[in-house]
């Protein structure tokens, strides 16, 4: 009799396991700052690696219950953490979902694998379909050809040309156009009707259950809120001297910060520069910049410990030059200050 074999959908585990963003509600905290007049503001939950360095991905949405969403660049792919156990990842004509009961499927093309999370599963594709019930029984149809295991010990073969049966209880029949045998289960027989000794049939093995999937697990709490002030509109070009239009938004980032004594972790400003000019004067133009906002501050009466870095041109958020030519909406977005604000 042959096997009826299926591939291991335990294997979706893997599959859902993509979501690995975090979340904190702490962006509530700062919710004067969207009623800022200011092109370009930006503030969102931040995003933090195993190591505490802030993941800047713009395209991850993170909802603060435990749940969030992650779109590619291309627009093919989405990706979701319901935050109860549930998720699902989308990518061109791949789908995987975990319904968090244990249950779960995996589609790609015309290929379909299923998970019940009952211990019973399937795989299904264009010439292909197998069944596993999970109470040791199951099918596997091919064309014109299927298997069957009845999970008593009983279970059948049928093509096009043949046909094989176990009845479970040591007696079978094979039969073809031109052969027909039969097992009595008593160590008796026939071929063609002629009667000859045979052993009886061993019956046939119970088909294992598909194990369920593991919930997928709640998103962790974020590393705090980044806010992300455009260069354009806090520094004139190639100076680190504020703007007076710079004014509004940082009275609304010290008032956000909550006064003297509200925090005390340490809240970090970063500067960030095009790659104009070389490499040193960017490098020096960003840590003054960030040295400006920093004073600017502590000028409001922020009390929070406040760490000013620059980075230069190395952490770039859009490309300086596609393809050999300039960009300069890049460059524009290149040209900011980030406050990374850690949760209270």
């Amino acid at each position: 009799m042959p096997l009826i074999e299926i591939p291991d959908l335990a294997a979706l585990d893997d599959a859902q396991q993509g979501l690995t963003a975090s979340l904190d509600a702490a962006v509530a905290d700062l919710v004067d700052l969207t009623d800022v007049d200011l092109s370009g503001l930006t503030v969102v939950p931040a995003r933090c690696d195993a190591q505490g360095n802030l993941v800047r991905d713009d395209a991850t949405v993170l909802y603060g219950d435990g749940s969030g969403s992650y779109f590619g660049a291309d627009g093919n792919e989405s990706t979701w953490n319901y935050g109860d156990g549930s998720g699902s990842d989308i990518d061109g004509d791949s789908s995987t979902w975990n319904y968090g009961d244990g249950s779960g499927s995996y589609i790609d093309g015309n290929m379909s694998i299923w998970n019940y999370g009952d211990g019973s599963g399937s795989y299904i594709d264009g010439d292909v379909s197998i069944w596993i019930y999970g109470d040791g029984s199951g099918s596997h149809i091919d064309g014109s050809a299927s298997i069957w295991n009845y999970g008593d010990g009983s279970g059948s073969y049928v093509d096009g040309s043949a046909s094989i049966w176990n009845y479970g209880d040591g007696s079978g029949s094979y039969i073809t156009g031109r052969v027909s045998m039969r097992n009595n289960g008593d160590g008796t027989g026939t071929v063609n009707g002629v009667a000859t000794a045979m052993e009886p049939l061993p019956p046939l093995p119970r088909l294992g259950a598909s194990p369920p999937l593991a919930a997928l697990q709640p998103l962790a709490p974020s590393c705090g809120t980044l806010v992300t002030l455009p260069g354009g509109v806090l520094f004139d070009f190639g100076s680190a001297e504020l703007r007076p239009e710079a004014g509004a938004v940082l009275d609304a980032v010290a008032e956000a910060l909550g006064g003297p004594l509200a925090r005390t972790s340490t809240v970090t400003v970063e500067g960030h520069t095009d790659s104009v000019s070389d490499d040193a004067f960017n490098l020096a133009l960003s840590q003054r910049r960030a040295d400006s906002v920093v004073d600017a501050l502590v000028g409001r009466g922020v009390g929070a410990p406040l760490e000013a870095v620059g980075f230069g041109e190395t952490l770039p958020v859009a490309a300086n030059e596609i393809g050999g030519v300039d960009n300069p909406a890049g460059r524009q977005l290149n040209r900011r200050v980030e406050i990374l604000i850690p949760p209270v």
